[in-house]
């Protein structure tokens, strides 16, 4: 039976011209960029899907709260919407501004993890494990297994392994856990979301042994509109309902606006513990700004709190995973591997599988999103070992998952513009036998994926 695809619940009141670039074109722009989708210009960029964070279309109304800002340097008013929101929307009692989620991420690793903690999480992401080690902390995975098959179908591949947790508290003890890290949904494991289910086991894990559990909201609408499809015993809740009830199993969360807030800058940490709200505000005033702006102007916090209310429209957040699901169709139709189920705000292609004789450390990943763009100046990221770094020894981490993801901006891209990366992905595929590896020609020390640079084998 053919699947019906939502319609956007959105009419469009402004337009921006995109750059159609020829094959030479764009061959010079990749070499130049060290075939690095990063280090690409914007302008020679047809369709960007390198990510769905400060990419977002804000509404009319967002734009009209710009307008609004107030700009004190303390005590903003505009701050105080921001909190009122968060309040409101996700069950919050403190909140601490910061300039983007690394920000809060930032600020939670320093005053919480000592030299030799261990931090579990439901699969790492790159800037939050990077935190965390910065901070003398050790990420460990404890993600069901699941999550690292991209054909695996499970409804909720985000879910933490009860199992896995339970081992690391009792081979290193609850005082060396500071807190456990819940991604919602897992951004590597291809937008996967976490059960309702699961979320309250962990919690009341934690709780028994007085661990802390600290979310990663980034995409946590989203991540109820599949608790709002798949679990049983929801379909009828709202879209805040099931939102106030995953943060009810937290003790406190780093959000990234520039996703589900649709802003293009800003985030927050937010927080239960009076004490570690202090702790916070202490240091917040040291990296990001006071703790009534952060790293935040006023007409932004403004922006922000009127997008976390338009977020938990059920319309805009389905025909969102409506969107996603409709490339992901048009790839699967065609024979493209990419991890299954589809998620929340990318598809993300099997770059192993496309690439098998490609070996993991000549980047088959990297080389891939090159190829896209290539092929039709589509841009796309690697999420594979070059975003999963080196180890403390200098060795490659090696992920079982190899990826390219392609991320859809929020309110940006129509069904049309969907068709033509669909196309592109096809192309590529068709030619994949002709293609080889990459080798580095420089690499940072830290988030490496950032600025790297490569060149073909």
């Amino acid at each position: 039976m053919k699947r019906e695809y939502m319609a956007e619940p959105y009419k469009i009141k402004m337009v921006e011209p995109i750059k159609m670039t020829t094959r030479e074109q764009r061959e010079q722009a990749l070499k130049k960029a060290g075939y690095n989708t990063f280090l690409l210009d914007s302008e020679d960029v047809y369709i960007d899907l390198l990510t769905d964070s400060g990419t977002n279309a804000m509404s009319d109304n967002q734009w009209s709260g710009l307008m609004l800002g107030d700009e004190a340097y303390a005590g903003s008013k505009n701050f105080k919407h921001l909190e009122r929101a968060v309040r409101e929307l996700y069950g919050f009692k403190y909140v601490v501004p910061t300039h983007q989620g690394r920000g809060a991420e930032n600020i939670l690793s320093q005053i919480m993890i000592k030299p030799g903690d261990y931090v579990p999480g439901n699969m790492y992401f790159t800037t939050t494990r990077a935190h965390q080690e910065l901070n003398g902390g050790i990420f460990v995975d404890v993600i069901i297994d699941e999550a690292h098959d991209p054909s695996n179908e499970h409804p909720f591949k985000g879910n933490i392994d009860l199992n896995k947790l339970q081992a690391l508290i009792d081979e290193v003890g609850p005082e060396k856990i500071p807190y456990i890290c819940l991604a919602v949904t897992v951004n590597l494991a291809g937008g996967q979301p976490v059960a309702l289910e699961n979320m309250r086991a962990v919690y009341e894990l934690a709780q028994k042994y007085g661990i802390k559990v600290m979310m990663d909201a980034t995409r946590c609408v989203e991540n109820a509109c599949f608790i709002k499809h798949r679990e049983p015993g929801y379909a009828d809740k709202s879209i805040h309902e099931i939102v106030l009830e995953m943060f009810s199993y937290a003790d406190g969360a780093t959000m990234s606006g520039k996703k589900d807030g649709l802003v293009n800058i800003g985030g927050f940490l937010a927080l239960n513990d009076e004490e570690l709200y202090q702790k916070a505000t202490s240091l917040v005033v040291v990296y990001e700004g006071m703790p009534s702006y952060g790293g935040m102007a006023g007409r932004d916090m403004e922006a922000l709190a009127r997008g976390m209310y338009e977020s938990m429209d059920y319309y805009f957040i389905a025909h969102r995973l409506a969107q996603v699901q409709y490339l992901g169709d048009r790839l699967m139709e065609a024979g493209i591997p990419i991890v299954r189920p589809v998620g929340g705000h990318a598809v993300f292609l099997d770059a192993r599988a496309i690439y098998p004789h490609i070996p993991q450390d000549e980047f088959p990943a990297q080389m891939l999103a090159a190829q896209l763009y290539l092929e039709s100046g589509v841009r796309s990221m690697e999420r594979g070992i070059v975003s999963a770094g080196r180890d403390k020894d200098g060795n490659h981490h090696y992920p079982k998952l190899e990826l390219v993801r392609l991320t859809i901006p929020r309110r940006v891209y129509t069904y049309a513009h969907l068709d033509v990366v669909a196309d592109s992905v096809i192309a590529v595929y068709k030619n994949r036998d002709n293609v080889r590896g990459l080798r580095f020609v420089y690499e940072p020390p830290v988030l490496r994926f950032f600025t790297a640079r490569f060149e073909p084998l």
